[in-house]
């Protein structure tokens, strides 16, 4: 779960940092865990965790009820603290599934692909590919069912130094199978994207936050209010004629999981520049999110403001 790396100030916005708010031994507990027990021993393990996070740290409960007060906006009391716990309870499981990947294998976990023949025709075209995704359900599982386009994937994201949450490459001791563009980087890593796309290439992106030095962002309702979502990869998409793949992963069972093409976003060449130039397309994606949220409430894990205009930067 992510935490600020300095309280916001009235009227400001403060940096972020995905650095995971629990201790190392904390996280060697629950590598234990799966070790010894598997992913069921983890899971049980969670459950009392979790608990504790929800009663005892106001920053947990501040943090989820950015999404739940707008996903659930009529419940009160006990209502609130119980959806706060099945959206950490799930965000713990995702956590555990990925290291059980990592650990005991990506046959652990059954992942079903919606939109196979659709994307394979997309790569097809040549004028490559940007995934967007957001953070709902486990991406890094469902990033294993991608492997048949034989494509290069470039993924924009910042692993933070000092860092103890591994990535499930990272439990297996393997080669990370995506080139990261580091989005702090000369441009925020357009010329590296722009580049990857003009080769037929997959550049991987997130639609629900900020990265690095971008502050591009335009208004567009999602769950009711005004929030704020990222434009650069519009822009980016218009430039190169690349699709933009909006797909999803839900956790559909234990030891499942879906990967769904939710919807294909196409931009123009545009001349404009600004946010309203981009405006519909952020909509298309907001739509597609909130439909998401709407099926699979308890799988929205993104633990920021952002309904916030201005809006804190991610060091992902």
């Amino acid at each position: 779960m992510q935490t600020p790396s300095e309280d916001k100030q009235q009227g400001k916005a403060a940096e972020w940092s995905s650095r995971s708010v629990g201790s190392n031994w904390q996280h060697q507990f629950f590598y234990l865990a799966i070790k010894m027990g598997g992913r069921r021993l983890a899971y049980l393990l969670l459950y009392f965790v979790v608990g504790y996070y929800v009663l005892f740290s106001r920053l947990a409960r501040e943090r989820a009820s950015h999404y739940l007060q707008r996903r659930f906006p009529l419940a009160t009391g006990m209502q609130k603290l119980w959806h706060c716990y099945r959206l950490i309870l799930s965000f713990g499981k995702v956590l555990i599934d990925r290291a059980v990947v990592g650990i005991m294998g990506p046959e652990s976990f059954a992942v079903c692909l919606d939109g196979r023949e659709e994307l394979l025709k997309l790569r097809d075209e040549n004028n490559g590919m940007i995934l967007m995704a957001a953070h709902v359900g486990c991406w890094q599982v469902a990033m294993s069912a991608l492997d048949f386009l034989q494509r290069p994937v470039h993924m924009l994201m910042r692993h933070e130094d000092g860092d103890i949450d591994r990535h499930y490459y990272e439990h297996a001791g393997i080669e990370r199978p995506y080139q990261v563009i580091d989005p702090t980087g000369y441009l925020g890593g357009t010329l590296e994207m722009l580049g990857a796309l003009k080769q037929g290439q997959i550049v991987s992106v997130m639609g629900d936050r900020l990265l690095g030095s971008d502050r591009s962002t335009v208004a567009v309702d999602f769950l009711g209010e005004q929030a704020y979502l990222p434009f650069s990869a519009y822009k980016i998409a218009s430039a190169t004629g690349a699709p933009v793949v909006v797909f999803f992963t839900d956790k559909d069972g234990p030891a499942s999981y879906r990967l769904q093409l939710a919807k294909v976003i196409r931009v123009p060449e545009l001349s404009g520049r600004s946010e309203e130039t981009f405006r519909p397309f952020a909509a298309e994606f907001s739509a597609a999110l909130e439909g998401y949220c709407q099926e699979h409430p308890y799988q929205f894990f993104n633990f920021f403001n952002m309904w916030l205009k201005q809006q804190p930067i991610i060091e992902e």
